[in-house]
């Protein structure tokens, strides 16, 4: 259809131009009435205007709005309703308080569609990929419902949560990347840079260097000889590794290793439960069936087993056969959780009970954390000195046998 630039004005002066896709000039017109506008001028846009226009729609197509703007938009728009403003004011509000370039032109966007009589939900759809199904879903059965501001202000909570919790995960790791990567540094630099300085003394002396000794450096050799084809051969490696993983029975066989680890294993499971449990929770509360609530709570899960387990629940939900007791039979979710899902829907408070286990999982991922790191960090340090201390005694061996030739 081709675009039509337009002016209008609204009872109390405000002025409105822009863009619009139509069939007709008429079109716009009774587009802008039905937002509450008076057409000044409604023409059709020239070639190059109407060029600029896809352009700027394809720059804000995919704008990066973080998860904390996210929260922040949703609760500032709950804020706002709740205050009584009506639905396309609060986002005029919004668009003027928003620093962010992205944040303004996505709420810009979604104040226009709402003004043209689109809901909220369509209006966030329309925004490329921003907005998850959990989110417009829970904004559509406010809707429904008669409570979006209601919804939106635990959806906010919701998803602040979330981030607390991935978070709590990242801020965990940190400390065990930061102790492998100085440790590998140290010891190529041990290897690089130090051991080739005694390679001559060694080798001037004629005897034969002890095998410790000359896998050390040879090593060594290897790593200053040739870095650039081992920097090409990891990240070729990782390249075709994450390839291996887009396929959907490898990347099964990987999930299902991983929930076989020690501690590992168990963490992540962990990590899987507390997000379903108060994605579930979230939905259910605000009016979403389990059964819809289920499939999009799956799509919260990265463990491919975990997620295909819940869609095999999901089966056994449709056909009446409660959540509990399939998942008991699946059995790769923590039992805890299970009878603790099983007690809720037996007293008839699933939501409030899937919120507990949300709660008892995420204490659950900061102790096992906790715990993890008590073992790892310690664990590190002596691998690291195990390896610096070989190197040293290799050079050490080395050189006692030069003495001893001396004498």
């Amino acid at each position: 259809m081709p675009l039509f630039r337009y002016k209008a004005v609204a009872t109390n002066g405000e002025m409105l131009e822009g863009v619009l896709e139509a069939r007709a000039p008429e079109a716009v017109v009774e587009r802008l009435q039905a937002m509450g506008y008076v057409t000044l001028r409604a023409e059709e846009a020239t070639a190059e205007a109407a060029v600029g226009e896809l352009r700027r729609r394809r720059r804000f197509a995919r704008p990066r709005i973080g998860s904390d703007q996210l929260v922040t938009v949703t609760r500032e728009l709950a804020a706002l309703l709740n205050a009584g403003l009506a639905l396309d004011r609060a986002l005029e509000v919004m668009n003027g308080l928003a620093e962010d370039e992205a944040v303004r032109n996505m709420l810009l966007r979604v104040r226009d569609e709402v003004r043209g009589g689109t809901t909220l939900s369509a209006a966030l759809a329309n925004q490329s990929g921003i907005f998850s199904r959990l989110y417009l879903s829970m904004v559509r059965a406010g809707e429904a419902g008669g409570a979006l501001a209601k919804v939106l202000l635990r959806l906010s909570e919701h998803l602040e949560r979330a981030d607390e919790l991935r978070a709590t995960v990242v801020s965990a790791l940190i400390y065990p990347i930061i102790l492998i990567a100085v440790s590998a540094i140290s010891v190529m630099t041990l290897l690089i840079f130090v051991v080739p300085q005694f390679t001559q003394l060694l080798e001037e002396s004629g005897k034969a260097l002890p095998l410790s000794t000359q896998i050390i450096v040879s090593t060594g050799n290897i790593l200053r000889a040739y870095w650039w084809a081992i920097l090409i051969a990891l990240a070729g490696a990782v390249f075709l590794f994450r390839r291996r993983l887009e396929v959907p029975a490898a990347r099964l066989r990987w999930d299902a290793w991983l929930l076989r680890l020690p501690i590992a294993g168990e963490l992540i499971a962990k990590v899987e439960v507390a997000r379903f449990a108060r994605t579930l929770a979230t939905l259910v509360g605000n009016g979403v069936a389990l059964l819809p609530g289920l499939s999009i709570a799956r799509e919260t899960l990265g463990n491919t087993v975990l997620a295909d387990a819940l869609a095999r629940v999901a089966a056994e939900v449709k056909a009446g056969r409660g959540l509990g007791r399939p998942l008991l039979r699946e059995g790769v979710f923590p039992k805890l959780a299970v009878h603790m899902v099983m007690v809720g829907e037996e007293t008839g408070r699933l939501e409030e009970t899937l919120l507990r286990v949300a709660e008892v999982y995420d204490k659950e991922v900061e102790r096992s954390l906790k715990r993890a790191l008590a073992l790892l960090e310690p664990a590190l340090i002596l691998g690291l000195a195990v390896v610096i201390a070989a190197i040293i005694l290799s050079i050490l061996l080395a050189l006692l046998s030069v003495n001893e030739l001396a004498r």
